[in-house]
């Protein structure tokens, strides 16, 4: 597999220095999968071609991990074609290039230079549209073209093979990095196992652009092969440093915080200091205690426990033996420990509180026995299709006397005017319901599981679009309820 990067600009012949391969040689290194090739068919004052040609070695693909015996065994596409394969590739040849790093004229690994990247063959099965839309929002020009299964058998069709040429100013590191991360996104496989490492890998090479990149989803999720912890992991990390996603959902934070709790008018003002008023996010976990307490809670678990705001009110209830916080992301659970102070905190305390990872749409062990489970602005992150497993996995399997459910009011929205109709008040809300939706909903699943519900609003209460929140409290019908607690006795 043949990849050449023709790069235009003054003094060309010291990108070589950039990429760390002098340009009077030839660079051969074997790799997990065969030999890398680096070589230079041309070089003048303000022009360079820089080639990296991948010798793919077909048995030891057969020979290594289990993955790779799903290639079509001695059969396969992958010493033809730019792929996973090449990702590691590139690493090897350019892993200094790919840190940003340079042995000599480093005043020039910051500098924009104009390149031409073209690759004879492309994996892609999801077409030529996918290649545009993950490399024009980088600065690509972007041209591609089908290949044929076999020139000379026109009539067996088009292959899900593409030549490929990119043309756009870059620096080098942000050129390699655009094709290590890329290239095994447009094939959608992987040749290895994916784990975290991967995630790792992900962020380090991609973590400059991949947070402003308008696909930054469909990239994580074909890179890290949708698995769905691993990937939600990492959105959240890319969150954390595009400054527009930041800005956004403080606007929205700061808008709910603004939100008065009687009588307020649509303008939405701060209360005046002298009068502090708890936001709408201090009054939702105010609201959830209260239902906690209202039934002498001994145990709760919090269903999609994020930063440890509920867990950390929970910890001042002395009747709370048994607390545990779920979620699916990592990094929510490391800032909820942070949170919580949990390496200081006394044994006593520390005993009576548990951080666990896991998913809402899988059945889990962990989550049978509770007196109560929150989930405080949880179930508008789930996909619509998956919230029948939802509900089997809490109302059936895990089956608390009491479950208590938050989740936005859309009629509310049209009072904040960053939001509007049509906006939802998080980039990660799947969903968001009217109250008539949340009542059917809560109505459905009660009847479906042997629950009762009550429904209450939470913040001010506009008599044309409601409250901003709702609350609705399931309860185990009284001789169920009993029987569980006569069966764990």
């Amino acid at each position: 597999m043949l990849l050449t990067l023709t790069c235009t600009t003054p003094n060309a012949p010291e990108v070589g220095y950039l990429l760390g391969k002098n340009p009077a040689s030839v660079f051969q290194r074997p790799f997990s999968a065969g030999v890398v090739w680096v070589f230079y068919p041309e070089v003048t004052e303000d022009h360079i071609t820089v080639a990296l040609l991948t010798e793919i070695d077909p048995i030891g693909l057969v020979r290594g991990p289990a993955p790779l015996t799903q290639l079509g065994q001695y059969i396969n596409d992958r010493p033809y074609v730019a792929s996973s394969l090449t990702s590691v590739a590139l690493n090897t040849a350019f892993g200094s290039a790919l840190a940003g790093r340079a042995t000599s004229h480093a005043e020039r690994v910051s500098e924009p230079m104009r390149w031409r990247i073209a690759l004879d063959a492309v994996a892609c099965d999801a077409g030529e549209d996918l290649m545009t839309r993950l490399f024009a929002p980088l600065g690509y020009a972007v041209s591609t073209a089908r290949l044929l299964l076999d020139p000379r058998f026109p009539a067996w069709g088009q292959a899900n093979l593409y030549t490929l040429a990119l043309e756009g100013e870059q620096t080098v590191r942000a050129a390699l990095s655009h094709l290590y991360v890329l290239l095994p996104v447009l094939d959608n496989t992987k040749h290895y196992y994916v784990g975290a490492e991967e995630a790792e890998k992900l962020l380090a090479h991609g973590g400059e652009w991949l947070a402003m990149h308008p696909e930054r989803e469909l990239i994580t999720k074909r890179y890290l092969r949708y698995k769905r912890p691993l990937v939600q992991s990492a959105l959240d990390r890319l969150a954390e440093s595009d400054p527009a996603l930041r800005a956004a959902e403080e606007a929205a934070e700061q808008a709910e915080q603004a939100t008065m709790p009687d009588g307020a008018d649509s303008t939405l003002k701060p209360a005046a200091p002298s009068e502090p008023t708890p936001g709408l996010h201090e009054q939702r976990l105010h609201a959830v205690m209260a239902a906690i307490r209202d039934v002498r809670a001994s145990s709760l678990v919090d269903l999609g426990c994020g930063e440890g705001k509920l867990l950390s009110l929970a910890l001042g209830e002395r009747d709370l033996k048994r607390i545990l916080g779920m979620d699916v992301s990592t990094v929510a659970l490391a800032r909820a420990a942070r949170h919580l102070h949990l390496e200081e905190m006394a044994s006593a305390k520390r005993a009576r509180i548990q951080l666990a990872q896991g998913s809402l749409v899988y059945r889990d062990d962990r989550l049978r026995g509770f007196d109560v489970a929150a989930l405080v602005e949880v179930i508008e992150h789930l996909d619509l299709n998956r919230l029948a497993a939802m509900e089997r996995v809490v109302f059936q399997h895990a089956r608390p006397r009491r479950v208590v459910v938050t989740t936005p009011n859309r009629e509310y929205n049209v009072r904040w005017e960053a939001l509007g109709e049509q906006r939802l008040r998080h980039r990660d809300h799947r969903f968001e319901w009217t109250r008539a939706e949340c009542r059917a909903w809560a109505e459905r699943v009660a009847a479906s599981y042997g629950y009762t519900l009550a429904w209450q609003g939470i913040g001010p209460d506009d008599p044309e679009v409601g409250p901003p929140s709702q609350m609705v409290i399931f309860d185990l019908h009284v001789d169920e309820a009993q029987t569980d607690e006569e069966a764990t006795a």
